[in-house]
Protein backbone atom coordinates (compact mmCIF):
# COMPACT_ATOMS: atom_id res chain seq x y z
CA UNK A 1 0.00 0.00 0.00
CA UNK A 2 1.31 3.26 -0.94
CA UNK A 3 2.39 6.03 1.08
CA UNK A 4 -0.64 8.42 0.05
CA UNK A 5 -3.21 5.61 0.66
CA UNK A 6 -2.06 5.21 3.93
CA UNK A 7 -2.27 8.96 5.37
CA UNK A 8 -4.86 10.21 3.79
CA UNK A 9 -7.64 8.58 6.27
CA UNK A 10 -5.73 9.87 9.22
CA UNK A 11 -6.29 13.40 7.58
CA UNK A 12 -9.68 13.33 6.92
CA UNK A 13 -10.60 12.01 10.68
CA UNK A 14 -8.78 14.62 12.22
CA UNK A 15 -10.99 16.18 14.62
CA UNK A 16 -12.43 19.93 14.78
CA UNK A 17 -10.69 22.21 17.64
CA UNK A 18 -13.73 23.22 19.81
CA UNK A 19 -14.11 26.74 19.91
CA UNK A 20 -14.90 28.49 23.35
CA UNK A 21 -18.32 30.41 23.60
CA UNK A 22 -19.25 32.38 26.52
CA UNK A 23 -22.36 30.97 28.60
CA UNK A 24 -25.95 32.39 27.81
CA UNK A 25 -27.04 35.48 30.16
CA UNK A 26 -28.83 33.26 31.79
CA UNK A 27 -25.93 30.94 33.04
CA UNK A 28 -23.53 33.60 33.80
CA UNK A 29 -26.48 35.62 36.23
CA UNK A 30 -27.45 32.38 37.87
CA UNK A 31 -23.47 31.34 38.42
CA UNK A 32 -23.23 35.14 39.92
CA UNK A 33 -26.42 34.40 42.34
CA UNK A 34 -24.42 31.54 43.50
CA UNK A 35 -21.74 33.53 43.62
CA UNK A 36 -23.16 36.48 45.92
CA UNK A 37 -24.57 33.52 47.68
CA UNK A 38 -20.90 32.28 48.92
CA UNK A 39 -20.15 35.97 49.59
CA UNK A 40 -22.56 36.58 52.30
CA UNK A 41 -20.61 33.41 53.97
CA UNK A 42 -16.97 35.93 53.68
CA UNK A 43 -17.98 39.17 53.34
CA UNK A 44 -18.89 41.28 56.37
CA UNK A 45 -22.38 42.18 57.07
CA UNK A 46 -22.79 46.36 57.28
CA UNK A 47 -25.10 48.90 57.09
CA UNK A 48 -25.73 52.57 56.28
CA UNK A 49 -27.82 54.92 58.12
CA UNK A 50 -30.76 56.18 55.96
CA UNK A 51 -31.89 59.44 55.45
CA UNK A 52 -35.46 60.51 55.23
CA UNK A 53 -35.81 59.26 51.82
CA UNK A 54 -34.90 55.53 52.36
CA UNK A 55 -31.11 56.63 50.65
CA UNK A 56 -27.81 55.49 52.33
CA UNK A 57 -25.87 58.30 54.54
CA UNK A 58 -22.16 58.79 53.57
CA UNK A 59 -19.84 58.10 55.75
CA UNK A 60 -22.23 56.37 58.28
CA UNK A 61 -21.39 52.49 56.96
CA UNK A 62 -21.20 50.31 60.39
CA UNK A 63 -20.55 46.67 60.58
CA UNK A 64 -24.29 44.36 61.88
CA UNK A 65 -24.40 41.05 62.50
CA UNK A 66 -23.87 38.77 59.67
CA UNK A 67 -26.77 36.61 57.81
CA UNK A 68 -25.51 33.81 55.66
CA UNK A 69 -27.46 33.07 53.13
CA UNK A 70 -28.32 29.31 52.26
CA UNK A 71 -26.14 28.29 49.11
CA UNK A 72 -28.69 25.49 47.49
CA UNK A 73 -32.19 26.84 48.22
CA UNK A 74 -31.75 30.78 48.59
CA UNK A 75 -30.05 30.47 45.33
CA UNK A 76 -33.10 28.41 43.37
CA UNK A 77 -35.68 30.92 44.97
CA UNK A 78 -33.66 34.18 44.33
CA UNK A 79 -34.81 34.65 41.24
CA UNK A 80 -38.38 33.90 42.02
CA UNK A 81 -38.03 36.91 45.38
CA UNK A 82 -36.61 39.26 42.26
CA UNK A 83 -39.88 38.93 40.43
CA UNK A 84 -41.95 39.03 42.87
CA UNK A 85 -40.49 39.06 46.79
CA UNK A 86 -41.50 41.66 49.39
CA UNK A 87 -39.40 43.51 51.40
CA UNK A 88 -40.51 43.30 55.22
CA UNK A 89 -39.85 46.42 58.29
CA UNK A 90 -36.38 44.89 58.75
CA UNK A 91 -35.20 44.65 55.50
CA UNK A 92 -35.72 40.65 54.69
CA UNK A 93 -37.58 39.66 51.48
CA UNK A 94 -39.28 36.91 50.86
CA UNK A 95 -42.57 36.03 48.65
CA UNK A 96 -44.24 35.31 51.99
CA UNK A 97 -43.74 38.67 53.38
CA UNK A 98 -46.13 41.30 54.05
CA UNK A 99 -44.86 44.86 52.98
CA UNK A 100 -43.64 46.35 50.03
CA UNK A 101 -42.83 44.72 46.44
CA UNK A 102 -38.92 44.36 45.92
CA UNK A 103 -38.94 41.99 42.92
CA UNK A 104 -39.10 43.29 39.64
CA UNK A 105 -42.27 41.86 38.32
CA UNK A 106 -43.88 45.18 36.88
CA UNK A 107 -40.83 45.91 34.97
CA UNK A 108 -40.83 42.09 33.66
CA UNK A 109 -44.60 42.34 32.88
CA UNK A 110 -44.06 45.55 31.10
CA UNK A 111 -41.88 43.59 28.78
CA UNK A 112 -43.81 40.96 27.92
CA UNK A 113 -45.96 43.55 27.06
CA UNK A 114 -43.96 45.36 24.71
CA UNK A 115 -43.48 41.81 23.07
CA UNK A 116 -46.73 41.60 22.38
CA UNK A 117 -46.87 45.48 20.98
CA UNK A 118 -44.26 44.77 19.27
CA UNK A 119 -45.56 41.29 17.69
CA UNK A 120 -49.07 42.72 16.44
CA UNK A 121 -47.36 46.19 15.25
CA UNK A 122 -44.78 44.17 12.90
CA UNK A 123 -47.23 41.57 11.62
CA UNK A 124 -49.22 44.37 9.98
CA UNK A 125 -46.37 44.85 8.08
CA UNK A 126 -46.28 48.74 8.48
CA UNK A 127 -43.04 49.12 9.91
CA UNK A 128 -41.11 46.98 7.01
CA UNK A 129 -42.98 48.01 4.28
CA UNK A 130 -42.43 51.75 5.43
CA UNK A 131 -38.95 51.25 5.08
CA UNK A 132 -38.79 48.75 1.79
CA UNK A 133 -40.92 51.55 0.39
CA UNK A 134 -37.90 54.20 1.21
CA UNK A 135 -35.61 51.69 -0.13
CA UNK A 136 -37.62 51.45 -3.54
CA UNK A 137 -37.98 55.51 -3.39
CA UNK A 138 -34.24 56.26 -3.15
CA UNK A 139 -33.28 53.59 -6.11
CA UNK A 140 -30.55 56.27 -8.13
CA UNK A 141 -30.07 58.08 -5.12
CA UNK A 142 -28.66 55.30 -3.04
CA UNK A 143 -25.68 57.81 -1.69
CA UNK A 144 -28.43 59.51 0.46
CA UNK A 145 -29.86 56.18 1.38
CA UNK A 146 -26.91 56.27 3.90
CA UNK A 147 -28.02 59.11 6.16
CA UNK A 148 -31.85 59.18 6.15
CA UNK A 149 -32.10 55.08 6.78
CA UNK A 150 -29.71 55.18 9.47
CA UNK A 151 -31.65 58.02 11.34
CA UNK A 152 -34.71 55.53 10.61
CA UNK A 153 -32.71 52.58 12.37
CA UNK A 154 -31.85 54.59 15.25
CA UNK A 155 -35.00 56.83 15.44
CA UNK A 156 -36.27 53.18 16.03
CA UNK A 157 -32.70 52.04 18.64
CA UNK A 158 -33.45 55.01 20.44
CA UNK A 159 -37.41 54.95 20.96
CA UNK A 160 -38.02 50.84 21.42
CA UNK A 161 -34.30 49.65 21.55
CA UNK A 162 -34.19 47.95 17.90
CA UNK A 163 -31.87 44.95 17.31
CA UNK A 164 -32.92 41.76 16.63
CA UNK A 165 -35.97 43.16 14.50
CA UNK A 166 -33.41 44.83 11.96
CA UNK A 167 -32.66 41.47 11.21
CA UNK A 168 -35.32 41.16 8.34
CA UNK A 169 -33.78 44.45 6.82
CA UNK A 170 -30.47 43.28 6.09
CA UNK A 171 -30.45 41.67 2.36
CA UNK A 172 -33.26 44.28 0.99
CA UNK A 173 -30.43 47.30 1.90
CA UNK A 174 -27.33 45.24 1.10
CA UNK A 175 -29.11 43.79 -2.41
CA UNK A 176 -29.84 47.40 -3.05
CA UNK A 177 -26.31 49.15 -2.09
CA UNK A 178 -24.50 46.32 -4.18
CA UNK A 179 -26.22 47.35 -7.16
CA UNK A 180 -25.93 50.55 -6.32
CA UNK A 181 -21.47 49.72 -6.65
CA UNK A 182 -21.54 49.94 -2.97
CA UNK A 183 -20.28 46.59 -0.97
CA UNK A 184 -22.11 44.44 1.61
CA UNK A 185 -20.03 46.27 4.53
CA UNK A 186 -21.90 49.46 3.20
CA UNK A 187 -25.09 47.76 3.65
CA UNK A 188 -24.62 45.96 7.01
CA UNK A 189 -22.97 49.05 8.58
CA UNK A 190 -26.42 50.90 7.68
CA UNK A 191 -28.73 48.65 9.73
CA UNK A 192 -26.56 47.60 12.50
CA UNK A 193 -24.30 50.89 13.16
CA UNK A 194 -28.02 53.01 12.45
CA UNK A 195 -30.11 50.79 15.21
CA UNK A 196 -26.93 50.53 17.35
CA UNK A 197 -25.94 54.14 17.84
CA UNK A 198 -29.50 54.90 18.43
CA UNK A 199 -29.62 52.05 20.93
CA UNK A 200 -26.06 53.46 22.76
CA UNK A 201 -28.25 56.65 22.42
CA UNK A 202 -31.08 56.19 23.97
CA UNK A 203 -33.49 58.47 24.87
CA UNK A 204 -37.01 56.76 25.97
CA UNK A 205 -35.79 52.66 25.12
CA UNK A 206 -37.67 51.18 27.71
CA UNK A 207 -35.72 48.21 27.43
CA UNK A 208 -32.22 50.11 28.53
CA UNK A 209 -33.23 53.74 29.98
CA UNK A 210 -36.55 52.90 30.98
CA UNK A 211 -35.61 50.03 33.35
CA UNK A 212 -32.35 51.65 33.96
CA UNK A 213 -34.24 54.22 35.42
CA UNK A 214 -36.63 52.54 36.92
CA UNK A 215 -33.56 51.23 39.61
CA UNK A 216 -32.42 54.46 39.88
CA UNK A 217 -35.39 55.68 40.86
CA UNK A 218 -35.73 59.03 38.68
CA UNK A 219 -38.07 59.23 35.19
CA UNK A 220 -37.29 58.05 32.26
CA UNK A 221 -36.78 61.73 30.85
CA UNK A 222 -34.07 62.57 33.16
CA UNK A 223 -31.26 63.19 31.86
CA UNK A 224 -32.25 63.19 28.17
CA UNK A 225 -30.45 66.33 26.99
CA UNK A 226 -27.36 64.38 27.49
CA UNK A 227 -28.73 61.65 25.81
CA UNK A 228 -29.82 63.40 23.10
CA UNK A 229 -26.23 64.96 22.44
CA UNK A 230 -24.66 61.31 22.44
CA UNK A 231 -27.43 60.43 19.88
CA UNK A 232 -27.45 62.98 17.31
CA UNK A 233 -23.60 64.01 17.59
CA UNK A 234 -22.80 60.09 17.45
CA UNK A 235 -25.30 59.47 14.83
CA UNK A 236 -23.73 62.10 13.15
CA UNK A 237 -20.35 60.88 13.03
CA UNK A 238 -21.63 57.17 12.60
CA UNK A 239 -22.63 58.53 8.81
CA UNK A 240 -19.81 60.21 8.38
CA UNK A 241 -17.40 57.30 8.79
CA UNK A 242 -19.88 54.89 6.84
CA UNK A 243 -20.21 57.76 3.66
CA UNK A 244 -16.56 58.14 3.72
CA UNK A 245 -16.07 54.62 3.09
CA UNK A 246 -18.50 53.81 0.77
CA UNK A 247 -17.37 56.60 -0.81
CA UNK A 248 -13.96 54.91 -1.54
CA UNK A 249 -15.64 51.75 -2.09
CA UNK A 250 -17.48 53.29 -5.16
CA UNK A 251 -14.59 54.91 -6.72
CA UNK A 252 -12.46 51.47 -6.25
CA UNK A 253 -14.41 48.33 -5.73
CA UNK A 254 -10.76 47.18 -4.81
CA UNK A 255 -10.94 49.49 -1.33
CA UNK A 256 -13.68 47.47 -0.05
CA UNK A 257 -12.69 45.07 2.69
CA UNK A 258 -14.47 42.44 1.30
CA UNK A 259 -13.20 42.80 -2.38
CA UNK A 260 -12.31 39.06 -2.79
CA UNK A 261 -15.75 38.23 -1.87
CA UNK A 262 -16.92 40.92 -4.65
CA UNK A 263 -18.27 38.30 -6.95
CA UNK A 264 -19.60 35.85 -4.53
CA UNK A 265 -21.81 38.62 -2.95
CA UNK A 266 -22.90 40.00 -6.22
CA UNK A 267 -24.17 36.74 -7.44
CA UNK A 268 -25.92 36.11 -3.45
CA UNK A 269 -27.54 39.74 -3.28
CA UNK A 270 -28.35 39.56 -7.21
CA UNK A 271 -31.49 42.73 -6.93
CA UNK A 272 -34.63 41.55 -8.45
CA UNK A 273 -36.62 43.63 -10.42
CA UNK A 274 -39.40 45.61 -7.68
CA UNK A 275 -37.40 44.42 -5.30
CA UNK A 276 -38.74 46.38 -2.42
CA UNK A 277 -41.34 48.14 -3.75
CA UNK A 278 -44.52 47.93 -1.92
CA UNK A 279 -45.79 50.85 -1.66
CA UNK A 280 -47.85 51.21 1.82
CA UNK A 281 -51.00 51.39 2.17
CA UNK A 282 -53.47 54.13 3.91
CA UNK A 283 -54.17 51.41 6.54
CA UNK A 284 -50.37 51.04 7.67
CA UNK A 285 -49.44 54.44 7.48
CA UNK A 286 -52.02 54.85 10.09
CA UNK A 287 -50.89 52.22 12.12
CA UNK A 288 -47.12 53.90 11.99
CA UNK A 289 -48.67 56.86 13.19
CA UNK A 290 -50.72 55.00 16.35
CA UNK A 291 -46.77 53.33 16.63
CA UNK A 292 -45.46 56.55 17.15
CA UNK A 293 -47.94 57.64 18.72
CA UNK A 294 -47.93 54.61 21.91
CA UNK A 295 -43.98 55.57 22.47
CA UNK A 296 -45.31 59.83 22.78
CA UNK A 297 -47.81 58.98 25.15
CA UNK A 298 -45.81 57.01 27.51
CA UNK A 299 -43.23 60.05 27.22
CA UNK A 300 -45.98 62.45 28.05
CA UNK A 301 -47.62 59.91 30.80
CA UNK A 302 -44.03 59.70 32.57
CA UNK A 303 -42.70 63.09 32.47
CA UNK A 304 -43.38 65.00 36.02
CA UNK A 305 -44.27 68.09 33.90
CA UNK A 306 -45.42 69.82 37.52
CA UNK A 307 -42.26 69.13 39.23
CA UNK A 308 -40.35 71.07 35.99
CA UNK A 309 -42.49 74.04 36.71
CA UNK A 310 -44.39 73.32 33.48
CA UNK A 311 -47.69 74.07 33.80
CA UNK A 312 -49.72 70.84 32.10
CA UNK A 313 -51.83 68.30 33.64
CA UNK A 314 -48.86 65.82 35.35
CA UNK A 315 -49.98 62.08 35.13
CA UNK A 316 -46.79 60.72 37.24
CA UNK A 317 -46.87 57.40 35.46
CA UNK A 318 -44.57 54.28 36.03
CA UNK A 319 -44.07 50.72 34.65
CA UNK A 320 -48.49 49.99 35.41
CA UNK A 321 -49.63 52.62 33.60
CA UNK A 322 -47.30 52.14 30.67
CA UNK A 323 -48.26 48.66 30.72
CA UNK A 324 -51.77 49.11 30.41
CA UNK A 325 -51.13 51.87 28.21
CA UNK A 326 -49.16 49.69 25.40
CA UNK A 327 -51.64 46.81 25.57
CA UNK A 328 -54.57 49.75 24.63
CA UNK A 329 -52.64 50.48 21.67
CA UNK A 330 -52.02 47.17 20.82
CA UNK A 331 -55.57 46.66 20.76
CA UNK A 332 -55.99 50.10 18.48
CA UNK A 333 -53.04 48.81 16.24
CA UNK A 334 -55.04 45.29 16.03
CA UNK A 335 -58.43 47.14 15.20
CA UNK A 336 -57.32 49.64 12.63
CA UNK A 337 -55.45 46.73 10.91
CA UNK A 338 -58.79 44.71 10.71
CA UNK A 339 -57.34 42.01 12.66
CA UNK A 340 -59.82 38.99 14.06
CA UNK A 341 -60.13 38.61 18.02
CA UNK A 342 -58.61 35.31 17.93
CA UNK A 343 -55.89 36.85 15.31
CA UNK A 344 -55.11 39.76 17.35
CA UNK A 345 -54.83 37.57 20.91
CA UNK A 346 -52.69 34.58 19.31
CA UNK A 347 -50.00 37.60 17.24
CA UNK A 348 -49.92 39.60 21.08
CA UNK A 349 -48.92 36.32 23.02
CA UNK A 350 -46.60 34.66 19.86
CA UNK A 351 -44.76 38.73 20.26
CA UNK A 352 -44.93 38.33 24.24
CA UNK A 353 -43.39 34.95 23.96
CA UNK A 354 -40.51 36.29 22.15
CA UNK A 355 -39.38 38.73 24.61
CA UNK A 356 -40.41 36.00 27.77
CA UNK A 357 -36.45 35.59 27.93
CA UNK A 358 -35.97 39.16 28.88
CA UNK A 359 -38.60 38.95 31.70
CA UNK A 360 -37.04 36.11 33.04
CA UNK A 361 -33.66 36.99 32.95
CA UNK A 362 -34.83 40.99 35.01
CA UNK A 363 -36.04 38.26 37.56
CA UNK A 364 -33.03 36.23 37.08
CA UNK A 365 -30.23 39.27 37.73
CA UNK A 366 -32.84 40.51 40.62
CA UNK A 367 -31.93 37.63 42.68
CA UNK A 368 -28.57 38.92 43.08
CA UNK A 369 -29.51 41.50 44.91
CA UNK A 370 -31.79 40.09 46.52
CA UNK A 371 -29.12 37.96 48.01
CA UNK A 372 -26.95 40.95 48.46
CA UNK A 373 -29.67 42.80 50.65
CA UNK A 374 -30.68 39.93 52.56
CA UNK A 375 -27.50 38.35 53.43
CA UNK A 376 -26.60 42.06 54.18
CA UNK A 377 -23.46 42.62 52.19
CA UNK A 378 -24.54 45.45 49.33
CA UNK A 379 -23.93 48.04 51.74
CA UNK A 380 -20.06 46.58 52.53
CA UNK A 381 -19.74 46.69 48.80
CA UNK A 382 -21.25 50.03 48.46
CA UNK A 383 -18.84 51.37 51.52
CA UNK A 384 -16.07 49.41 49.49
CA UNK A 385 -16.40 51.51 46.53
CA UNK A 386 -17.04 54.37 49.08
CA UNK A 387 -13.08 53.95 50.31
CA UNK A 388 -11.82 53.30 46.85
CA UNK A 389 -12.77 56.23 45.06
CA UNK A 390 -12.76 58.60 47.95
CA UNK A 391 -12.90 61.93 46.69
CA UNK A 392 -12.07 61.24 43.16
CA UNK A 393 -14.21 63.93 41.83
CA UNK A 394 -17.50 63.93 40.12
CA UNK A 395 -16.13 64.24 36.82
CA UNK A 396 -13.76 61.84 36.67
CA UNK A 397 -16.42 59.31 39.03
CA UNK A 398 -18.87 59.56 36.32
CA UNK A 399 -15.89 58.75 33.60
CA UNK A 400 -14.91 55.83 36.34
CA UNK A 401 -18.80 54.53 36.16
CA UNK A 402 -18.44 54.30 32.10
CA UNK A 403 -15.23 52.63 31.86
CA UNK A 404 -17.17 49.51 34.51
CA UNK A 405 -20.11 49.75 32.75
CA UNK A 406 -18.12 47.89 29.24
CA UNK A 407 -16.47 44.48 30.98
CA UNK A 408 -19.35 44.67 32.50
CA UNK A 409 -21.69 44.77 29.10
CA UNK A 410 -19.19 41.97 27.47
CA UNK A 411 -20.47 39.79 30.51
CA UNK A 412 -23.76 40.81 30.79
CA UNK A 413 -24.74 41.84 27.25
CA UNK A 414 -28.34 41.58 27.84
CA UNK A 415 -29.44 45.59 28.57
CA UNK A 416 -32.24 44.61 30.87
CA UNK A 417 -30.33 42.15 33.02
CA UNK A 418 -27.22 44.69 33.38
CA UNK A 419 -29.63 47.26 34.29
CA UNK A 420 -31.14 45.40 37.30
CA UNK A 421 -27.69 43.97 39.05
CA UNK A 422 -25.77 47.48 38.02
CA UNK A 423 -28.33 50.16 39.16
CA UNK A 424 -28.56 49.11 42.98
CA UNK A 425 -24.89 49.23 43.77
CA UNK A 426 -24.42 52.33 41.27
CA UNK A 427 -26.91 54.28 41.72
CA UNK A 428 -26.54 55.06 45.63
CA UNK A 429 -22.86 54.83 44.90
CA UNK A 430 -23.06 58.11 42.73
CA UNK A 431 -24.91 59.47 45.12
CA UNK A 432 -22.44 59.96 47.51
CA UNK A 433 -19.85 61.91 45.45
CA UNK A 434 -22.82 64.36 44.35
CA UNK A 435 -23.18 62.68 40.53
CA UNK A 436 -26.84 62.34 39.57
CA UNK A 437 -28.15 59.61 38.97
CA UNK A 438 -29.56 60.50 35.28
CA UNK A 439 -25.61 60.14 34.37
CA UNK A 440 -25.51 56.75 36.25
CA UNK A 441 -28.40 55.57 33.58
CA UNK A 442 -26.19 57.56 30.64
CA UNK A 443 -23.34 55.93 31.98
CA UNK A 444 -24.85 52.72 31.74
CA UNK A 445 -26.72 52.58 28.29
CA UNK A 446 -23.98 54.30 26.66
CA UNK A 447 -21.67 51.32 27.86
CA UNK A 448 -23.57 48.55 26.84
CA UNK A 449 -24.51 50.19 23.68
CA UNK A 450 -20.80 50.65 22.52
CA UNK A 451 -20.34 46.99 23.52
CA UNK A 452 -22.73 45.88 21.36
CA UNK A 453 -21.47 47.20 18.38
CA UNK A 454 -18.81 44.91 18.28
CA UNK A 455 -18.83 41.93 20.90
CA UNK A 456 -19.54 38.60 19.61
CA UNK A 457 -21.69 37.57 22.43
CA UNK A 458 -24.45 40.32 20.42
CA UNK A 459 -27.05 37.81 18.49
CA UNK A 460 -27.39 40.84 16.73
CA UNK A 461 -24.03 41.74 15.46
CA UNK A 462 -23.36 38.15 14.35
CA UNK A 463 -26.30 37.56 13.07
CA UNK A 464 -26.32 40.62 11.06
CA UNK A 465 -22.69 40.22 9.79
CA UNK A 466 -23.68 36.34 8.79
CA UNK A 467 -26.37 37.15 6.27
CA UNK A 468 -23.78 40.08 5.18
CA UNK A 469 -21.50 37.58 4.79
CA UNK A 470 -18.95 39.89 6.39
CA UNK A 471 -16.05 38.24 8.12
CA UNK A 472 -16.42 39.24 12.64
CA UNK A 473 -12.65 39.65 11.92
CA UNK A 474 -12.45 42.89 9.06
CA UNK A 475 -15.95 44.00 11.13
CA UNK A 476 -13.87 44.37 13.80
CA UNK A 477 -10.77 45.83 11.63
CA UNK A 478 -12.84 48.72 10.29
CA UNK A 479 -15.00 49.36 13.00
CA UNK A 480 -12.80 50.10 15.89
CA UNK A 481 -12.07 53.79 14.99
CA UNK A 482 -15.59 54.50 15.18
CA UNK A 483 -16.30 53.17 18.56
CA UNK A 484 -12.96 55.52 19.98
CA UNK A 485 -15.03 58.24 18.73
CA UNK A 486 -18.31 57.11 20.47
CA UNK A 487 -16.52 56.50 23.55
CA UNK A 488 -14.71 59.40 23.56
CA UNK A 489 -17.94 61.65 23.10
CA UNK A 490 -19.44 60.03 25.79
CA UNK A 491 -17.20 60.36 28.36
CA UNK A 492 -17.30 64.15 26.99
CA UNK A 493 -21.16 64.42 27.72
CA UNK A 494 -20.58 62.43 31.31
CA UNK A 495 -18.12 64.80 32.44
CA UNK A 496 -19.98 68.23 31.32
CA UNK A 497 -23.06 66.89 32.85
CA UNK A 498 -21.04 65.61 36.35
CA UNK A 499 -19.34 69.16 36.34
CA UNK A 500 -22.50 70.79 35.18
CA UNK A 501 -24.75 69.24 37.86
Amino acid sequence: MSGPDVLEPTETAEPEKRRFTLPSAYTILFALIVLAAIATWLVPAGAYDLNEEGEPIPGTYQEVESNPQRIVVDSVTAPINGLYGIEDETGNINYYNEGTLFGAIDVALFIIVIGGFLGVTMKTGAIQTGIGGLVARLRGKERWMIPILMTVFAIGGTTYGMAEESLAFYALVITVMIAAGYDALTGAAIVLLGCGIGTLGSTINPFATGIASGFADIPISDGIVGRLVILIVGLAIGIFFVMRYAAKVKKDPMDSLVSDMKAENEAHFKAEEGAGSVAMTSTQKTILFVFGLAFVVMMYGVVPWADLGIDIPTLYWWFPEMTASFIIFSVVIGLIARMKESELTSTFVVGAGELLGVALIIGIARGITVIMNNGQITDTVLHWAEVALGDVGQAAFAVVMYLLFLPLSFLIPSSSGLATVAMPIMAPLASFVEVPARLVVTAFQSGNGLMNLFIPTSAVVMGGLAIARVPYGRYLKWVWPLLVYLAILTIIVLGAGALLA
